[in-house]
């Protein structure tokens, strides 16, 4: 069988990788799988495996970074509550892209929402005796599953595929009733499948963190990409849909990596709600010595963890998000690109004879965004994983994603500019025939 790709070269480094099952694999371990088959090979593949921003990171967010360096802001250390302009700007954006009132003080600058996450699911594992378990929506970004393994703490999860609309109240009540769960986990739009909650369903998870008494943490990595929708009118609906307009009961992750294409500086802010940022919990004080939401992540976990954000990258993200509130940057429209990378490779896959896995949003066609799914008739995730690597195409399944549609692939839009369309419809081409005549 005459593929892009030598199949010696392609086995020969998964067996020096040592991974037994490529459905199972992580992120990074599929990135240095390819990197090798790469290397040895000299064919550059199309990286769908790793979601990364492929947009050049605003001009305005770098030019506040240098200007920031060069007023000597390298030689101080940061708050660790973070910079004054960057949670001034982070609580009006709340307000102008969500609807919602939040205060300064409540938005609180990490290093990535990698790390807003660990310290936002270490704080709520500890918050109550009994309360040890939080509860993902999946499917979901595999790392974070893989923070609590690290921290040993407990998790469930569930897929959500089968359980949309009201049908997600009962799911999500099953776990809640047994009164161990501390915490609820998604993202939205939904990393990998890109599926989005509706408000109705928002309403239903916001109304059960009510009746039980349990935080929301909402990883809002892909602010505002909801392409079906213009979600760029600042201080006027339509907003980015959340939990937060149901429920006091939350903690929203705002990444720069994705919509703001800001990847590289790490630089995230965890917005918590007043009510939680100021509640006191007493069963904290025994493990860190004081019992305010607020002041242990700020002054106990990040201050452990990093000693805050770096500096002149919180003066990056100010600078986005004031130009952002002023009407200055429309940052929805510059990553609307992702949308049309979607677009057209979904309809490249689907004429080689692939399947997109999540196909709806409810009754809705599901959008267009950073990632899409995929599967092939008659192939696990894992062997269709090895399969596109003989193609020069890299994928992670979505078994590693809490999805239980273990035949299907994450596909991330962000690396394939548009100079590799004909490169990927050609490998495409070069799959459907050789499994055409299989």
């Amino acid at each position: 069988m005459d593929t892009p790709v030598n199949v010696n070269i392609v086995n020969s480094e998964i067996e020096k990788s040592g991974l037994k099952n490529l459905g199972k694999a992580t992120i990074r371990e599929i990135v240095g799988l390819v990197n090798k088959i790469q290397d040895t090979s000299g064919i550059k593949f199309i990286r769908m495996e790793m979601g990364v921003p492929g947009l050049n990171p605003p001009q305005i967010g770098i030019d506040a970074e240098i200007e920031a360096l060069r007023s000597g802001v390298a030689s101080d250390y940061p708050m660790v509550d973070g910079v004054r302009s960057l949670k001034v700007e982070t609580s009006k954006f709340v307000k102008n892209f969500m609807g919602i009132n939040i205060s300064s003080e409540s938005c609180i600058p990490a290093v990535g929402s990698m790390q807003g996450a660990y310290a936002t699911f270490l704080l709520c594992s500890n918050l109550e005796p009994g309360k040890d378990t939080a509860l993902f929506i999946d499917p979901g970004f595999p790392v974070q599953k893989q923070q609590f393994r690290v921290m040993g703490h407990k998790y469930e999860s569930f897929d959500v595929y089968n359980y949309r609309g009201e049908a997600l109240r009962e799911k999500i009540e099953s776990y809640l009733s047994k009164g161990n769960i501390n915490s609820i986990i998604y993202s939205n739009p939904n990393n990998p499948s890109w599926i989005c909650f509706t408000n109705e369903e928002l309403k239903i998870i916001g109304d059960l963190a009510n009746k039980y008494d349990v935080i929301v943490i909402e990883d809002l990595a892909y602010f505002g990409m909801d392409f079906r929708k213009d979600l760029y009118h600042p201080g006027q609906p339509p907003y980015q849909a959340s939990v937060a307009n149901y429920t006091e009961n939350y903690v929203l992750l705002i990444s720069g990596s994705k919509a703001f294409s800001y990847a590289g500086q790490r630089i995230a802010v965890v917005a918590i709600s007043d009510k939680i940022y100021n509640r006191t919990y007493p069963y904290l004080t025994e493990r860190f010595g004081c019992d305010k939401f607020g002041y242990t992540f700020v002054l106990r976990i990040i201050y452990a963890l990093s000693s805050g954000a770096t500096h002149s990258s919180q003066y990056a993200l100010a600078a986005m998000l004031n130009a952002a509130n002023e009407g200055r940057f429309n940052f929805i429209e510059e990553v609307k690109e992702y949308g049309n990378r979607a677009h057209t490779m979904k309809q490249m896959f689907l004429e080689a004879g692939f399947k997109i896995v999540y196909d709806k949003d409810l009754n809705e066609d599901i959008a267009d965004g950073f990632y899409f799914t995929i599967s092939y008739p008659g192939l696990s995730g894992g062997e269709l994983v090895k399969e596109l690597l003989y193609y020069g195409i890299s994928a992670i399944s979505l078994d590693n994603t809490g999805s239980l549609r273990s035949e299907g692939l994450r596909a991330c839009v962000s690396q394939i500019t548009n100079d590799k369309m004909p490169v990927l419809q050609e490998r495409l081409y070069a799959f459907m025939h050789n499994h055409k005549q299989s």
